[in-house]
């Protein structure tokens, strides 16, 4: 089994069409089926169900597809390990982002990870829930952050970030006559939401707290990140659900961003590891995560907490 092999494999899998395959891969189509059929025998299964109409993935091919591109990802984390060392760098920390958001505080704790530890080279990868907590426990990523506790055994999930959940409007709206939105108001509105997909955690969140309203939301979008959903409140088109942190760091104009009525819930962000004995590296980066929340929670004039929405000024 060669590394083109698995290349023309990924290639007819995402595709499910040999020619489309082919010329994605830039080669004729002889050779692709060619290398297809050197790599069912040396498996000894049928990766792929044809006919002259259609092409699909056989169960056999659909578990394979689970695989290969963990083989990818291994050899170009190995290449960049190697460039990194050439670099100058004498460690390697990765970090897998999921749910689409960056989470808040993260950017203050790259800073800190910079200016204690510059020899340690920070790689950062976005990818869905699923793909992390497999990511982690084949060791593609040491460490990550989501917004999701429910990661399975082998894997800790410990809380470090709160954000009261708000709510985006766009400027001129009627509902900006309630200073504290009630819930049951927001969801008389269309909504801009987090695709289940590929914000898994954040979608949840948001799910349990509309759970509490007898009324479905309607979905006007679902979107893969926060930058996009902005963008869609501002033009007017939804209401939005996000932190708060989030929306003031977005930054988006003709967005306002209003605390929901009551004591507003709150989106919660993990970070998620082996459960394990962590490296001296990984230890200290999770020294700093929670160091950074301590400063933050006792500076004066840091923003409101997290878990304070009555203190929120729109």
């Amino acid at each position: 089994m060669e590394l083109r092999h698995l290349r023309c494999f990924i290639a007819v899998a995402e595709e499910l069409h040999f020619a489309r395959a082919a010329e994605r891969l830039h080669i004729e189509q002889s050779p692709l089926s060619r290398a297809i059929k050197e790599l069912e025998e040396e498996l000894g299964v049928s990766l792929f169900a044809r006919t002259t109409r259609s092409t699909r993935l056989t169960r056999a091919g659909t578990l394979f597809l689970e695989h290969v591109p963990r083989v990818f990802a291994a050899l170009e984390q190995a290449r960049d390990s190697v460039r990194a060392a050439a670099n100058g760098f004498h460690g390697q920390l990765r970090i897998a982002l999921s749910d689409g958001i960056t989470p808040s505080r993260l950017p203050a704790v790259l800073a800190q990870c910079r200016l204690d530890e510059p020899e340690v080279d920070i790689r950062l990868f976005e990818v869905p829930l699923s793909q992390q907590i497999k990511g982690l426990i084949d060791d593609l990523y040491d460490v990550g952050f989501a917004q999701s506790d429910e990661v399975g055994d082998g894997i800790l999930a410990e809380p470090v970030w709160t954000d009261p959940l708000m709510v985006a409007v766009p400027e001129r709206h009627p509902i900006l006559s309630h200073k504290r939105i009630p819930l049951d108001e927001v969801l008389r509105y269309p909504l801009v939401m987090c695709d289940p997909v590929v914000c898994e955690g954040h979608a949840r969140q948001v799910a349990r707290v509309l759970r509490a309203v007898d009324a479905e939301p309607l979905v006007a979008e679902q979107v893969a990140s926060l930058d996009l959903m902005m963008t869609l409140v501002s033009a007017g088109f939804a209401l939005g659900l996000a932190g708060a942190s989030q929306i003031i760091a977005n930054r988006e104009p003709g967005v306002v961003a209003r605390p929901l009525a009551g004591r507003s819930p709150v989106l919660t962000t993990y970070l998620l590891c082996l459960n394990a004995e962590p490296s001296q590296t990984l230890s200290r980066f999770i020294e700093r995560v929670s160091a950074i929340e301590l400063a933050r929670e006792n500076t004066p004039s840091a923003a409101p907490k997290p878990d304070t929405p009555e203190e929120i000024e729109s």
